[in-house]
């Protein structure tokens, strides 16, 4: 087994300013050590059809499952996710044990 990995895939209500979600958001992996790695990004090209409304896309690492679940009841993630839960229209969350099947150069 690979990773542990995090997605979370969002709407946001209309009228969020999503720089300050973004700038919380990175500040908080920023903080946390074990947050391996963070990456994030917004749909430019999925047909509206297929997107269904979600517009970003957030993906954390961790190295194992403890630290994901470390994580999740560190403070200052349970303080960020009360303005991250306001600002949400719509949201998909995933957790799992990655599966490595092509490495990164």
């Amino acid at each position: 087994m690979g990773d542990f990995k995090h997605l979370v895939i969002a709407k946001f209500k209309e009228g969020v300013v999503v720089d300050e979600i973004l700038k919380g958001m990175e500040k908080l992996v920023s903080e946390v050590d074990a947050v391996k790695s963070f990456e994030w990004g917004q749909d430019l090209e999925s047909q509206e059809m297929l997107r269904q409304g979600f517009t970003h896309a957030f993906l954390m690492t961790f190295s194992n499952q403890g630290d994901f679940t470390a994580f999740m009841s560190h403070p200052n993630h349970v303080e960020f996710s009360t303005t991250f839960s306001a600002a949400i229209e719509k949201i998909l969350l995933l957790d799992f044990s990655a599966v490595p099947v092509k490495a990164p150069k």
